[in-house]
């Protein structure tokens, strides 16, 4: 098992059953699940609003709506998203879908085609997740700032600091304390106005 054993949820949204089944046979249990089917782009904006998925798979075009607005959404979503297509239509669709991160294949597509799609799709799923916890660290690293400045702003207008003083004086007393420079500016923070 690749990726350390992690498990892919997964929203198949198609109108075929003999398509279902076969994807069905490519996606083993413990690799991928929950697998919900839904039967129409409306079903399947539906279950995108319920949770969100790490694999999109959509068969088009679907009974209410070709699928391509869905497949878009999908793709600008967390998760990975791939469309299936009739051959003659591959061009016309790629170039719809393509900037919004959505993979495109021709059907009918070959099983082995198939999963090298889901490998793909995996990947995919993975270098969001690296991208989603680089954004967390950088939004952490702005939030501590913010608080920093706020703290500072606090003692150098009620106690008279300069700027630099403020600064030494919460690197200082976070030093001393064995907190972190955020502990120390909701410290400061608390005594001296309402958070």
């Amino acid at each position: 098992m690749i990726f350390g054993g992690r498990v892919y949820s997964v929203l198949i949204v198609s109108a075929s059953e003999r398509f279902n089944e076969g994807l069905l046979r490519l996606l083993p249990r413990g690799e991928y699940e929950p697998i919900v089917i839904a039967g129409s782009v409306g079903e399947g904006r539906r279950r995108l609003v319920e949770r969100e998925f790490d694999i999109v798979l959509i068969n088009a075009p679907l009974p209410d709506d070709f699928g391509t607005g869905l497949a878009m959404k999908a793709g600008e979503g967390r998760g990975a998203a791939l469309m299936f297509v009739a051959a003659d239509l591959y061009d016309e669709v790629y170039a719809k879908v393509v900037d919004h991160g959505v993979l495109t294949l021709a059907r009918p597509a070959p099983a082995k085609m198939v999963k090298q799609g889901l490998d793909w799709l995996r990947a995919t799923r993975e270098r969001l997740r690296l991208a989603e916890r680089r954004t967390a660290s950088v939004e952490k690293k702005i939030e501590e700032i913010r608080l920093v400045n706020r703290a500072k702003w606090i003692l150098i207008s009620d106690l008279k600091m300069t700027e630099e003083d403020a600064h030494r004086y919460i690197e200082k007393q976070a030093m001393d304390r064995c907190i972190s420079k955020r502990e120390m500016a909701e410290n400061i923070i608390r005594t001296y106005h309402a958070i």
